[in-house]
């Protein structure tokens, strides 16, 4: 395993494809461990893992909050309505009060782009040892979701050995909601930084031409990006189009809360264009993976026949694969203070 060199996890732009083999590579000896009973690694024992969402989730908050539990970290969670943020609180004070308690790593989710960022700076500032992961913020990143996506599919096309090779060359299609979803941006570094190459498909209101440029320069921020050869990107609107040859397919939630304007005429005619069915991805002539990171709208990004189709659909694998990558994720930030057991 490669030398880890992130002291804090805010986007996936920043990842090396060794990187990505690193996570992947540790998610797959995690994913050996037994999902019930008492054993725990010991790894963490001893450090706190504070989960700071100041957004709704389930998966993530839980996943993250398990994944502290098996390394043996103890783990605050933080809820904002009960908490000074009530009183008039700011977010920096909140963070810091954790700090102050002990926290070692702060799980950041918000609906703002840049919190995350912007917490880690101030705690940098200061010269704080603690460390931030970003649980996802605003429309910018959610990195441990791109990459228990990654694992899913790496796990699909070579369950023996799911590394980032094992998507190399593959035709990868994301349909839906790409202008409003953090997880399609961190899909696409993750997924071309493997060398996979990326079809998006929607209507122009939800799949902006613009995003076939959107890993042709370098990542914000930095001066080079840190894969020499990634896979290609680009936007086909048909969705049968797009489906022919694609060895897997993602689905995005139609996110109706962050639309500032009618985008859509009707759910029943999206779900027509660009809906996933058994009927739809007969296009593909073999059977494909079908991801989705939830919650799904039944009916509308899916047909309920297909979700409910476990032998078709890799739903609750992405789910199941987001402890041991978020396992992974907490391990590699911890190790790269302090040396730790495994």
């Amino acid at each position: 395993m490669s030398a880890w060199t992130h002291r804090h996890i805010l986007d996936l732009s920043t990842f090396s494809r060794e990187d990505y083999a690193a996570v992947l590579e540790l998610a797959h000896r995690f994913s050996a461990m037994p999902v019930t009973g008492a054993r725990r690694l010991p790894a963490l024992q001893g450090r706190l893992v504070a989960t700071l969402f100041f957004e709704p989730s389930t998966r993530t908050r839980s996943s993250f909050e398990l994944a502290a539990k098996r390394l043996s970290a103890d783990v605050s969670s933080f809820s904002p309505s009960s908490s000074s943020l009530s009183k008039g609180e700011s977010l920096l004070d909140t963070a810091r009060t954790y700090v102050a308690m002990g926290a070692d790593v702060l799980v950041v989710r918000h609906r703002c782009t840049g919190v995350p960022r912007q917490l880690a700076e101030a705690l940098e500032r200061t010269g704080e040892r603690t460390v931030v992961l970003n649980g996802g913020d605003g429309l910018h990143s959610h990195p441990s979701q791109g990459l228990l996506d990654l694992y899913t599919l790496a796990q699909h096309f070579n369950p023996s050995h799911p590394l980032p090779e094992a998507l190399r060359g593959r035709r990868i299609v994301i349909v839906g909601d790409v202008l409003h979803s953090r997880v399609a941006r961190s899909n696409l570094w993750a997924l071309t930084a493997c060398g996979a190459d990326v079809i998006l498909c929607g209507p122009p209101s939800l799949v902006p031409e613009a995003f076939a440029q959107f890993v042709a320069q370098p990542p914000p921020g930095q001066a080079t990006d840190p894969v020499a050869d990634r896979g290609s990107l680009t936007v086909v609107r048909n969705l049968d189009d797009a489906l022919a040859g694609a060895d897997a397919v993602m689905t995005l939630r139609l996110q109706k809360e962050r639309m500032r304007q009618h985008m859509l005429t009707s759910l029943d005619r999206y779900h027509r264009d660009f809906g996933l069915s058994h009927e739809r991805l007969q296009a593909c002539q073999v059977a494909i993976p079908v991801l989705h990171p939830g919650p799904v709208n039944r009916g509308v990004e899916m047909s309920g026949a297909l979700l409910d189709d476990l032998s078709a659909n890799r739903v609750e694998d992405q789910v199941r694969n987001g402890i041991p990558i978020r396992m992974a994720l907490l391990y590699l930030m911890a190790a790269a203070e302090s040396p730790l057991p495994l």
